[in-house]
């Protein structure tokens, strides 16, 4: 589909769900070499954003690894209310191991902080840090993004996960609000 309706806004079509495959296929790539002589290093996952690149990437990841999930909540509507809230917490110890957090999107770098605090006070060893997309105009925390498969300006999207007040996640392909 070029355009959908999502509640009172229009999208348009942004990325084809073959390029967006192909941007994780990527990222994969890296994580393998990087990450081929860790001990099982955990894949943690946000929800609910992250669900569809969690599960396109883990298919693609070629070691042992376990994954959890976690839940946190920063956005109303089209904005990031700048509070990050803890829906549902960690379900397993990190304590001395490699974690790997999948993110939808980072923007401003909120959620990312305060998971990489959650993280460390529960003993991480090591905290990796891998999104669908990456604002970098947005983006103003000193933690390192470490695996990025797409950098894109400061437009509102959704679709592959994304959504729009909860709408819209289901969408195989990624689409940017149409002004027109």
């Amino acid at each position: 589909m070029k355009r959908i309706k999502v509640h009172d806004k229009y999208f348009k079509l942004y990325m084809p769900f073959e390029q967006i495959e192909e941007s994780v296929q990527n990222v994969a790539d890296k994580i393998n070499e990087d990450l081929k002589d860790v001990d099982t290093p955990i894949f943690l996952s946000v929800l609910n954003g992250s669900f569809m690149f969690t599960a396109s990437l883990m298919q693609k990841i070629n070691f042992q690894c376990d994954i959890v999930f976690i839940k946190l909540a920063s956005y109303e509507g089209t904005e990031s209310t700048g509070n990050v809230k803890q829906i549902i917490g960690l379900t397993k110890s990190v304590k001395g191991k490699t974690v790997v957090v999948i993110e939808d999107i980072v923007d401003t770098g909120g959620t990312i902080e305060e998971l990489h605090k959650i993280l460390t006070n529960a003993g991480a060893a090591d905290v990796k840090i891998c999104t669908l997309m990456y604002k970098p105009g947005s983006y103003s925390k000193e933690i390192p993004i470490d695996y990025i498969a797409n950098s894109i300006p400061n437009d509102f999207i959704l679709g592959f996960g994304l959504d729009y007040d909860q709408l819209g996640r289901q969408y195989k392909d990624i689409y940017v609000i149409d002004e027109q």
